[in-house]
């Protein structure tokens, strides 16, 4: 498993912004915690591009055994669009460290509350540049602008935009994580598992620790939909009481749309990583 760093939101000036930090997980604690346990755990850094010392951060978790970068931009106050995080990009791209980025709506971190900065269009810098850029859930909720129509474009699915970006980069990937939660799970979670050319640039991930909060997930709402069969409901609310993540990975394992199921591929992520 990949641990996550999470970092403080930041404002234009490149100070830190307490008020709109609602948590902080420093790297160092993350690069400690997968320290003691190496059998189980590698780290994601998470290292805000608007500080003023970010490139020896970044150099400083890439020593230490950081196998990627966490953004959440909309929290964090990021635009990844800016070309002040040009620096930034040059060294992801020069050092092959992929960028985790969130796209799409975000309701579970609310931060600087800068949802345009989730547009899966303002990932195109860090593509343009050279990053290998994970996009967290495929963009699966929400709607953003299409930026191609102007800046005063038409909101349009944020999913749809994902899928503009996904299929113009090669160095685009996606997230599959809480695809299967409630307010995600429908039409792109469909399209994600019937595409099995996109399947080779899908890389699983938990979101942990939303697959141990209960309304956020159903079985039943995914029977309904005819992504899983009926058998495995009892089996896979078992699991969930067992152990969330183990629930996480079985529920994907299981889901099938029009015949089709997620490659295994999609879930040996270590490829990616190192």
């Amino acid at each position: 498993m990949v641990l996550y760093a999470f970092e403080r939101a930041y404002d234009e000036r490149g100070e830190p912004d307490v008020q709109h930090t609602i948590f902080h997980i420093p790297n160092d604690y993350a690069r400690d915690v997968a320290k003691r346990h190496p059998e189980d755990f590698e780290w994601a850094a998470s290292i805000h591009p608007y500080r003023r010392d970010c490139i020896a951060e970044v150099e400083k978790a890439k020593r230490e055994g950081a196998r990627a970068v966490k953004w959440l931009p909309s929290a964090m106050g990021i635009d990844p669009a800016s070309p002040r995080c040009d620096p930034f990009y040059e060294f992801l791209s020069k050092n092959n460290m992929p960028l985790i980025a969130h796209a799409g709506l975000e309701r579970a971190v609310l931060g600087r509350e800068a949802h345009d900065f989730g547009n899966p269009l303002r990932l195109r810098r860090p593509l343009d540049a050279g990053v290998r850029v994970v996009v967290a859930h495929c963009a699966s909720m929400g709607e953003d602008r299409d930026l191609d129509r102007g800046a005063s474009g038409p909101y349009v699915d944020s999913f749809s935009l994902f899928v503009r970006v996904f299929e113009k980069f090669k160095n685009c990937y996606g997230d599959i994580s809480a695809m299967t939660q409630v307010n995600r799970a429908g039409p792109a979670l469909a399209r994600v598992i019937e595409r099995q050319d996109w399947h080779e640039r899908l890389l699983n991930g938990s979101d942990y620790p939303l697959p141990g909060v209960m309304p956020i997930f159903s079985v039943d709402y995914l029977v309904a939909l005819k992504m899983v069969e009926a058998s495995a409901a009892d089996v896979l609310r078992e699991i969930r009481l067992h152990n969330p993540l183990l629930f996480d990975f079985v529920l994907k394992r299981s889901l099938r749309s029009n015949g089709k199921a997620l490659n295994a591929g999609v879930f040996e992520t270590r490829r990616f990583f190192v």
